[in-house]
């Protein structure tokens, strides 16, 4: 860990109270980044995350508003990055209102586009200027194995993170000239709260390392991302799922 503030990095992570965002906020923590944590309403989750993340000798500003309220997103952003531009983005937002199509209701689908594709844009826009006015940054977005492949059952949550998937593609292509880089990774099936009722008995034989995959196991390929002065990965998917998805 860098122990000097002057060095430190900023990373502002999106939706970094719990499951992979806290993992992935600890990491850069100790990792030698500064963080902005985001949550939408679970402020106690949030509270202990800052703690955590203090106790790793990084500070941490807790900022909360919901990614799908683009004015919230820029009263809470827009003056303090571009104040403070972050050295990094990690876009870990995301809901799902699991429902076959023929079933599900017009709000299922807005509510998981407006928070997982939406909010990405919301976001990303805000800090994005800043990011090329100091010719530096790296944008992670976290998106899905049911973004690449699709799965039954959740057409909203995969269009959405497939949708993530081109963003950063088309924004790499955008941004890359200006030493902004951006990549997308692609958790499977990870064990957090959104995962925690589903049948692993029927799942586990369709992934090759024969477990689910850990928090940490994502973090780690983020931290990586955002942290690797060696970069020249740009514009690419990393899949985190045990061979779920080749």
């Amino acid at each position: 860990m860098n122990d000097d503030p002057e060095k430190r990095k900023l990373a502002l992570v999106i939706g970094g109270s719990r499951g992979i965002g806290r993992a992935v906020a600890l990491r850069l923590a100790r990792s030698g980044f500064d963080i902005w944590l985001n949550y939408r309403s679970r402020r106690d989750a949030a509270e202990e995350t800052r703690d955590a993340i203090v106790a790793c000798g990084a500070a941490c500003d807790l900022l909360e508003f919901d990614v799908a309220d683009r004015e919230a997103v820029k009263t809470a952003l827009s003056d303090k990055a571009d104040l403070t531009p972050p050295d990094a983005l990690v876009f870990n937002a995301g809901i799902a209102r699991d429902n076959l199509m023929v079933w599900m209701t017009h709000e299922e689908w807005s509510e998981v586009l407006n928070t997982n594709l939406n909010g990405f844009f919301h976001v990303t826009q805000t800090v994005l200027f800043p990011m090329l006015r100091e010719k530096r940054g790296r944008i992670v977005a976290i998106s899905s194995t049911s973004g690449q492949i699709g799965q039954a059952g959740q057409v909203n949550y995969s269009a959405s993170k497939a949708g993530l998937i081109g963003a950063a593609k088309a924004l790499a292509r955008e941004v890359g000239k200006k030493n902004v880089l951006v990549n997308v990774v692609a958790p499977g099936v990870i064990e957090t709260d959104m995962t925690q009722d589903l049948p692993t008995d029927r799942i586990l034989p369709l992934i090759p390392q024969n477990r689910l995959g850990q928090v940490e196991d994502v973090a780690a390929v983020v931290t990586f991302l955002c942290a690797e002065p060696c970069m020249y990965v740009h514009g690419q998917v990393i899949g985190v799922n045990g061979g779920l998805a080749m």
